[in-house]
């Protein structure tokens, strides 16, 4: 029998019941009817009952859910969440194993070697959904000397999308290069650019996204570090400040079909004041093979005002990426009389093409299939290319034996060339294969020795295996 007939036989059969159920009362004995109605309170009652026992079996099915931890292991890192998601602990981690051949060295002592660039544990992860935190400790060290350094220690609470808090170690939001992340950068070596900027430090951040995410902003105060510098110390070398800001612009993000949609583009900076310490002043600028090619003398220290403007930019398409910057870092310098307010200038442009037709972007590529030779998939490939140029303050020069920098050994100028493929084999492993070519100019009149590293072109061969999960 169709379901449609049944139910109408059975609300037809329940209809004329309660047409005759008044008649039969009539018909009963007072004390039927009464009893009759007792058990329909009884069955009343039993049916109440069985429905708030259902009812709180459910909610503890659902509390016990809600509770229940959930484990997620990938190759984006291992991830212990409770049941509604508000509580998390993310491990993840970086090894990046490196090789560095030099070429046509000129006999200077720049081995060639192997090292482990970077080696890292990070812990990352919320408590009740707007609480945040970070913890990544480095057991390579910022060379690869097997060192042990703490490199970002820092909690966050979102307020909102638009206001969100940060305290601790991180990095200072200056150098467009320099925030993105070791893992996903089109080089093996970020470029000199990236020297000129703060890297890690200790401060008090507020940032935030406004109009649905195309404008973006970040201001904090920081104790102070040199270019390129992380602060390892956990302190101060003095009581002032220095105060970084970035405003960044993505106005086409949201428009799925614009041509712009990847186009990103800001200005950032820093401001600080420095009183006669040496600590204030970088240890040197370094090539993409890792040699010193501009450093002060051990007796030069900041005295003064330091500050850096940096206006910069990124466009992704598809599988095309390019991304520039321009940074000028000054800072008041004094070796005993001689004083000099010295404005230091570099800048870059990286580009780069997924062979293999994955998108392009700031955080990197994914491929779309991993590399397993059995069934032909290789993963995806990349090709990349950069010119980098660092220009220095002749004012560093000037004053003989008592100058802020030495002539000898310091190159005023320097331009660098790289190129590279990049050979994605999943979305946690990485080769890189980069050719690096520099250039150096020395101050008017200073012949270097060839022994010196600005004495001779470097010519460096960089190879990596990363694993990034």
């Amino acid at each position: 029998m169709r379901p449609s007939l049944l139910s109408a036989r059975r609300l037809l059969a329940a209809s004329l019941a309660l047409t005759s159920f008044p008649l039969m009362l009539t018909a009963q004995p007072a004390d039927d009817i009464a009893a009759l109605r007792e058990q329909i309170r009884l069955l009343d009652q039993k049916l109440r009952v069985l429905e708030r026992k259902t009812e709180i079996k459910d909610e503890e099915t659902a509390a016990a859910t809600r509770a229940a931890a959930r484990v997620t292991v990938n190759d984006r890192g291992f991830t212990l969440a409770s049941g509604d998601g508000a509580h998390t602990l993310r491990l993840r981690g970086l090894i990046q194993g490196d090789s560095r051949w030099f070429v046509d060295d000129g006999g200077i002592a720049n081995n060639d070697a192997f090292v482990i660039r970077r080696a890292r544990l990070i812990f990352e992860g919320t408590f009740n959904r707007f609480v945040s935190y970070q913890l990544v400790p480095e057991f390579g060290g910022t060379s690869g000397n097997g060192s042990l350094s703490l490199l970002d220690a820092n909690i966050g609470v979102a307020f909102s999308p638009t206001l969100q808090l940060r305290v601790g170690r991180f990095r200072e939001p200056v150098g467009l290069e320099q925030l993105q992340s070791d893992a996903v950068a089109f080089f093996a070596e970020r470029s000199v650019v990236s020297q000129f900027v703060p890297n890690r430090d200790l401060g008090v951040q507020f940032s935030g996204d406004l109009r649905n995410g195309t404008v973006s902003y970040a201001i904090g105060v920081f104790n102070g570090v040199a270019d390129g510098s992380n602060n390892a110390n956990n302190s101060d070398i003095n009581d002032e400040k220095d105060v970084a800001a970035r405003l960044f612009f993505q106005p086409f993000r949201n428009e799925a079909d614009s041509a712009l949609k990847g186009l990103g583009f800001g200005l950032a900076g820093s401001l600080g004041e420095q009183n006669g310490t040496a600590g204030a002043l970088t240890g040197g600028y370094r090539t993409d093979g890792q040699q010193t090619f501009f450093a002060y003398r051990s007796t030069t220290v900041a005295n003064g005002s330091t500050w850096r403007f940096s206006p910069q930019a990124h466009f992704y398409r598809g599988p095309f990426g390019l991304l520039g910057e321009y940074v000028v870092s000054s800072v008041e310098a004094a070796n005993g009389a001689v004083r000099h307010t010295l404005k230091h200038k570099a800048w870059q442009a990286a580009a780069g093409y997924v062979l293999t037709g994955e998108d392009a972007g700031y955080a990197g590529v994914s491929p779309r299939q991993s590399f397993d030779p059995a069934a032909g998939t290789w993963g995806a490939f990349e090709v990349v290319g950069r010119v980098t140029g660092a220009e220095f303050d002749d004012n560093a020069f000037a004053g003989g034996a008592g100058s802020l920098a030495n002539s000898a050994t310091s190159a005023s100028s320097s331009m660098a060339y790289g190129l590279g493929l990049n050979w994605y084999l999943t979305r946690a492993l990485r080769a890189s294969f980069n050719y690096f070519h520099t250039e150096f100019d020395a101050a008017p009149g200073i012949v270097p020795a060839t022994t010196t590293v600005i004495g001779n072109d470097e010519n460096a061969f960089v190879t990596r295996l990363q694993l990034n999960f």
